[in-house]
């Protein structure tokens, strides 16, 4: 019985032959999948350059703004500190 169903099956030809067929797809498709690799890091690489200048660019320009900052408080201590000055000499004002 197991004589019979074995020489049912399916022969070795069919199967060695769709080995050989996905064998040669996965050859082929390998180098594909290999370059879409790397041309993904390439564009990863390129992204990541790109948010490091624009992360650079906004840390100038931050600390930019805090000079700034700090210059229009130091001037407006100044006002301050002159109005403050008690007034001397003669006249309304």
């Amino acid at each position: 019985m197991v004589l019979v169903m074995w020489q049912q099956a399916f022969g070795p030809y069919p199967f060695i032959l769709l080995t050989l067929l996905l064998s040669c797809t996965a050859a082929i498709q390998a180098p594909i999948i290999m370059m879409s690799k790397n041309r993904k890091e390439l564009r990863d690489r390129h992204r990541a350059e790109d948010d490091y200048l624009i992360n650079l660019k906004a840390e100038i320009e931050i600390q930019i703004l805090c000079q700034q900052l700090a210059r229009l408080e130091e001037g407006q201590k100044r006002t301050e500190a002159l109005l403050k000055k008690p007034k001397t000499g003669s006249g309304p004002w």
